[in-house]
């Protein structure tokens, strides 16, 4: 019986979770870049060109293998379009800490004629929470996060927080 009831309690808890996230995207999203899971993105079958959408020190801390960091603040449209393939129709999966700036990032190429786009939902925060590695800038594997500050630091609930 007591694990009956853990059981549906660690399942009401990711619910919710999973509601809050929901909720907060909702909030800052304009709903104009289709989300792609972290279970489809990890898939073996899934190619796709990688853009981490936060900026390069957090990307620094940790990123997801292969990604390539185009930032946000400083975003260079036509510096990231050099490094993109010629066919539109390319598989293209832009991530953040959580999901909102990479939407910004996200909608800027499919407003330049790419066609295959998502934003990762959830970002890192829930790539990490999935139990997915990320490595450093040296190549390692890494528990760290970089978490922005304090405040978003709550969406990520497995490895180690980092922040300024």
């Amino acid at each position: 019986m007591k694990k009956i009831l853990i059981l549906f309690l660690l399942i009401s808890a990711t619910g919710s979770a999973q509601e809050k996230l929901d909720k907060l995207l909702i909030k800052w999203n304009k709903k104009n870049v289709p989300y792609i899971s972290v279970n489809t993105l990890a898939l073996p079958n899934t190619k796709a060109i990688l853009l981490d959408a936060r900026e390069e020190k957090e990307y620094k801390v940790s990123h997801i293998k292969e990604a390539i960091c185009v930032g946000y603040d400083d975003f260079k449209l036509k510096e990231t379009l050099k490094k993109l393939p010629k066919e539109k129709d390319i598989k293209i999966v832009v991530y953040c800490s959580i999901g909102i700036r990479s939407e910004t990032i996200a909608y800027q190429l499919i407003k330049e004629g790419y066609t295959n786009v998502y934003n990762l939902y959830g970002g890192i925060f829930e790539w990490k929470n999935n139990n997915f590695q990320v490595i450093d800038s040296l190549g390692n594997y890494t528990d760290k996060i970089h978490t922005f500050d304090s405040d978003w630091s709550k969406w990520l609930t497995k490895g180690e927080k980092v922040y300024e």
